[in-house]
């Protein structure tokens, strides 16, 4: 009996270790892919979690017009008091549901479309469960359920509240990095005019107007050389924006092209402008300059001459004795340069100028002036040169050039024997 229970006990354990092994041997062959597992089911959870608020926003949006537009209907034609009874009201029917569901993306808005298919369960849990207690979809579903969004004034993955002001968000004058979003950092952008924390506070450029009432005045621009001001006009300038020198209390251009404190690159030129200066390109009939046209050159570019004191184009066909040497060639002047063409009545071939004749046509080939009847002969020709080697080839007992042979000479006297291998036969035997 003991032994008995003995050898049930080593087979409990022998069974053991055989699922072990088979475990082990499953899991060798798992484990490579563990990694992409985990990772899929992570991004299917993410890809949710991550969809623009935007588009969840969008989405329900266009629910709630389905809702309005199908609030009139019913199930429609047969007996409506019927379906209505037996198979629920219309008001909250699947068939609603669909009609709405259909319409709230349109075809080519592939991020709606995908979000509205991730989210089929939470749409008909909410329509059949969920809407009377939470009429607001997209509180319930891009805010509380998925959650894609965060309640007006709140940010970031925890949607935390916004810096808030005496007027509201950001104080009234910026909007809050990320808000109604789980994304940004909750910062304030402010408004044009304004910076700080709050944007409470006049941006450079700009000034504090005089209020009569108790509110806070509002940031105006200063004039648009000023950095800092006391108002709007040029002479209440308090300090000037990079390029300009303050005097007597206005901002004057600092003239960078005239105090060489501008760095153009070789070939171009200094124009000055307000505040700053810009490099421009020097006219091509120079080489380095200092200003616009061919006037203001340092040295004149190839192809062109000093005359005066201008840079200008040198006519090479007329101050060269030959400028074109070759046969039949003719000079033609260009803006810095020149070039060589064919003279009227002549075409390049081979680099030369030849004589053209147009009614000559092109130049016959081969066999252009043979007839139709002579091409056929040499052709014909040509297939007995081919059926003389595949008959030596045959002689030699090589069944396949054989048959290749047997083939040509079948077709070679189908064709001698027609009608028209006849004729052309005499016809060049005739001399045609």
């Amino acid at each position: 009996m003991a032994q008995s229970g003995q050898q049930r006990s080593n087979w409990i354990w022998q069974y053991i270790a055989m699922i072990r092994d088979r475990v082990v041997q499953a899991m060798s062959w798992l484990w490579p892919l563990l990694p992409a597992l985990v990772l899929f089911s992570v991004l299917s959870v993410v890809r949710v979690q991550t969809a623009p608020c935007q588009t969840c926003r969008k989405l329900t949006d266009s629910f709630i017009k389905g809702l309005d537009k199908t609030s009139n209907k019913n199930f429609g034609g047969g007996n409506t008091a019927w379906e209505e009874e037996n198979l629920a009201k219309y008001a909250r029917s699947e068939t609603r549901l669909l009609e709405i569901v259909e319409a709230a993306c349109e075809k080519s808005d592939l991020d709606c479309n995908k979000l509205l298919e991730q989210i089929e369960d939470q749409v008909e849990t909410w329509w059949f469960h969920r809407q009377q207690e939470a009429p607001d979809l997209f509180e319930w579903l891009c805010i509380e359920e998925l959650p894609l969004c965060c309640p007006p004034g709140h940010f970031g993955p925890d949607c935390k509240e916004c810096l808030s002001g005496p007027g509201g968000v950001c104080g009234g004058l910026g909007r809050c990095e990320g808000e109604g979003t789980r994304l940004g950092d909750g910062e304030c952008v402010c408004d044009p005019g304004y910076f700080g924390q709050l944007c409470q506070s006049c941006a450079d450029g700009y000034y504090r107007e005089k209020s009569s009432n108790h509110s806070t005045p509002a940031c105006a621009a200063c004039y648009h050389s000023c950095k800092k001001c006391s108002g709007p006009e040029n002479y209440k300038c308090l300090e000037c924006k990079p390029g300009w020198l303050f005097h007597d209390n206005k901002c004057v251009d600092t003239d960078e092209c005239g105090t060489e404190l501008a760095r153009c690159s070789s070939n171009t030129y200094c124009h000055n402008t307000d505040g700053s200066y810009e490099c421009r390109g020097c006219d091509q009939a120079c080489v380095g300059c200092m200003g616009s046209g061919p006037a203001r050159c340092k040295k004149c570019a190839r192809g062109y001459k000093l005359r005066g004191a201008k840079c200008l184009d040198v006519d090479e066909c007329s101050e060269r004795a030959i400028a074109c040497p070759g046969l039949n060639e003719a000079c033609f002047n260009d803006e810095g340069f020149f070039r060589c063409e064919c003279a009227d009545g002549f075409i390049r071939r081979d680099s030369i100028c030849v004589e053209n004749h147009p009614l000559s046509g092109p130049e016959k080939g081969l066999f252009d002036d043979m007839t139709d009847d002579e091409v056929l002969v040499l052709q014909q020709m040509f297939f007995g040169v081919v059926i003389c080697a595949l008959a030596t080839l045959a002689a030699k007992g090589d069944m396949v050039f054989t048959a290749i042979f047997i083939g040509g000479v079948a077709a070679m006297a189908g064709y001698w024997l027609s009608e028209k291998g006849d004729r052309m036969l005499d016809g060049f035997l005739k001399g045609r």
